[in-house]
């Protein structure tokens, strides 16, 4: 690290869009004190102060924000660095700040502006910060909280500097943080230990509730207090900012927009009334750990079966669910089996109760993102690429919300290697319109309900489950009249965090808009079960991207989790921009399950509301035509039962289920025998169609 930094002395001038040049800054402590406690060495500290390349400074790790002189402190090391955006826009160059006693990186759009608000920061503490050959002097850091900043030095000895300061203030808050929690994990074991010591029978056993409750909230606590370490990393660097007038971020946070028409009534604060979605979209992505742990392989694994849409029919399944209710025996299970989990746990690995299950798949469940076919179909008829790109944010952010009515979380049957789901659409055509600022009128009839099929789009949908582990899914539908397909392979990482669970969907979905030459690539939200112990309900969070290589169109779409203190639940902003111009055509704010607000760049509004749009009801297949393999009819005796309310009979034809797909695994693994998917082939690292509309024409 010495040598890094006396080597970039001479200057480390940018000489291409991936070029840097960084320094340090001095706060006016002694630039010979030792900081090899914390990583960095005075040595390193006097050299970058003698030249114009990088240099780091020992003031900016003093003991409090102003320093020990009373002056405010500073960076670390800062300078120009290249990151890496998106695909549309590549590498632009950004001034970073390494500031190491907040444990933040910051970055800004030049250096007279690193006086204002940041365009974005990463807290490092528990970060990973490692080399890349992606690209020439590229170093990539990683968040703890999962997000990733890739970046370009000037040349190796620059990179190695930022490698080494970025490592040492990764480590100090690291170990830092972990003293604390250490103690704390120390005692809460102590704790969970006292408990399970207790005998098996007698007036006081480990298996009392209010001791099993006790373990529970004790985990709970733990992940608590970790995420406040990170909200107080964070107050100390805005104590810092507080004197500093804000800008326009790059994210769209801060965006005020026009006032929202949702009210109250929309369930903005209301957990024991939460819409369908809310109970929907959590458990859907919640793995069923006792069905990952197997696989089921069809006797033979025949190639992909023709679906006949003249045996297709209106979908006339009931669809409602039973709360759960607030039965002591449920209660004890629950309570049982989060005593049993640990803080960051992956659920792949636990066994689910029945009585929590949906009566579908999750791959049915994908399906029921495709509620409003008429809203996907009006991509494709946008007469401009603005005009395409707001429609298909318009879609995407109206897909979370249609699934069954009921408040409580319960989890659809996780796939099985091998399961499948077909279902089409018909979608009259007086329904697809893109008149962008005319609101929905609502039709007379509750469901959109073709008269003839020549009156009509048809939109097809086949789910499969390609892979075990990972867990991967993948869909793919097609209108050929719209020429339109989106091909979509998702794969669910969920982590036990006290009293809620965190689940990521990684993966990413292209729509494809044959007529215009236009892909759209976009991602995915997380999930969140919060409250498992009493009436789970569920938010979305993080943010996700849509991208249009050919147009330069893109938007950016953040699900907002609810504060801790204050706030309202399931808020939504979106920003759809144009990359060349750096113009941005609109914004829309709202909740997902509720009110959305568009506002477009002539000053035009239009508001949607999820509650009231129309939905189109798939077509299915009878259980008699079905293979064995789709969905319904793999899991209809479990769904019998479950609508009859005998949950051991439930649990007992999950069991055999389960036991059978255990049984093929192991033939597989005895004989060598990979896994061929039916539908999808595996490309790189993601999973395509095997006849998709864009190869066909």
């Amino acid at each position: 690290m010495e040598r890094a930094a006396q080597g970039a002395d001479g200057g480390g001038g940018s000489n291409s869009s991936s070029r840097s040049s960084s320094r340090a800054t001095s706060a006016g402590s002694s630039p010979s004190c030792s900081l090899a406690g914390r990583g960095i060495s005075g040595r390193s500290a006097v050299a970058g102060l003698g030249g114009g390349g990088s240099r780091s400074s020992p003031g900016s790790v003093a003991a409090s924000p102003s320093g020990g002189d009373g002056r405010r402190r500073e960076p670390a090391l800062e300078g120009v660095l290249s990151k890496y955006t998106n695909l549309l826009q590549g590498w632009q160059n950004r001034y970073f700040v390494l500031d190491f006693e907040a444990g933040l990186l910051q970055y800004f759009v030049n250096e007279q502006s690193k006086h204002q608000k940041p365009r974005g920061a990463l807290s490092l503490s528990g970060a990973i910060v490692s080399l890349s050959d992606e690209a020439p002097h590229m170093l990539v850091v990683y968040s703890a909280n999962g997000e990733m900043y890739k970046l370009r030095a000037a040349d190796a000895k620059e990179k190695q500097l930022w490698v080494s300061q970025l490592r040492a203030c990764a480590k100090y808050h690291m170990e830092t943080n972990s003293k604390v929690m250490n103690q704390v994990e120390g005692q809460q074991k102590n704790l969970v230990h006292a408990i399970e010591s207790l005998p098996g029978s007698g007036p006081l056993t480990a298996l009392d509730q209010d001791l099993l409750l006790l373990k529970a909230t004790s985990a709970a606590t733990l992940s608590c207090l970790g995420e406040c370490f990170n909200l107080l990393q964070q107050s100390v660097h805005q104590v810092g900012q507080s004197s500093h007038k804000p800008v326009a971020s790059e994210n769209i946070l801060g965006w005020p927009g026009p006032k929202s028409h949702s009210t109250e009534q929309l369930k903005n604060g209301t957990f024991g009334s939460l819409p369908s979605a809310s109970a929907n979209i959590t458990w859907a992505i919640l793995p069923n750990t006792a069905e990952d742990e197997q696989a089921f392989q069809p006797e033979p694994n025949s190639g992909p079966e023709l679906v006949l849409s003249e045996d297709e029919k209106s979908d006339t399944e009931d669809k409602e669910e039973a709360e759960l209710g607030v039965m002591e025996d449920q209660r004890s299970v629950i309570l049982h089996l989060i005593s049993q989990l640990k803080l960051g746990m992956d659920l792949t690995k636990v066994v689910l109760p029945t009585f929590i299950l949906e009566k579908r798949s999750l791959l049915e469940m994908y399906a029921d993102f495709m509620a409003h076919p008429d809203l996907l179909l009006a991509v494709a008829a946008g007469a401009t690429p603005e005009e395409r790109v707001i429609c298909f944010v318009e879609y995407y952010l109206t897909a979370f919300h249609e699934g069954r009515k009921g408040a409580l979380a319960k989890k659809p049957y996780n796939p099985i290697i091998g399961e499948t789901f077909h279902c089409s659409w018909e979608v009259p055509r007086d329904r697809v319109k893109p008149k962008r600022t005319a609101p929905h009128s609502p039709p007379s009839q509750e469901h959109l309900i073709a008269e003839e099929p020549a009156e009509s789009y048809k939109l097809r949908f086949v789910a499969e489950q390609v892979s075990h582990h990972p867990p991967i899914s993948c869909f793919y539908c097609e209108c050929k009249e719209k020429r339109l397909c989106i091909n979509t392979h998702v794969w669910t990482k969920s982590k036990f965090m006290g009293m809620s669970v965190g689940v990521s969907m990684i993966g990413e979905g292209v729509l494809r808009l044959l007529e215009h030459g236009e892909e759209y690539v976009f991602t995915l939200p997380s999930a969140y079960a919060r409250s498992i112990l009493t009436i789970p309900w569920v938010e979305l969070g993080g943010k996700v991207s849509i991208n249009c290589a050919k147009t330069g169109y893109s938007a950016t779409v953040i699900f907002h989790t609810k504060p801790f203190y204050g706030g309202k639940v399931h808020r939504v902003t979106a920003e759809v921009k144009h990359n060349p111009t750096n113009t941005i055509v609109c914004k829309v704010h709202g909740e997902w399950n509720g009110t959305l607000e568009f506002t477009y760049n002539n000053g035009e509004t239009k508001v949607v509301d999820t509650t009231t749009l129309p939905v189109c009801p798939k077509k299915i297949r009878p259980l008699e035509k079905q293979g064995p393999m789709e969905s319904r009819n793999l899991w209809r005796e479990v769904t019998r039962y479950l609508r009859l309310g005998d949950i051991d009979a439930a649990t007992e034809q999950k069991r055999r289920l389960e036991d059978k797909q255990r049984m093929e695994e192991r033939k597989r693994e005895n004989l060598r025998t990979p896994w061929q998917p039916k539908y999808f082939i595996q490309e790189g690292d993601g999973w395509v169609y095997f006849n998709p509309l864009w190869k066909a024409h």
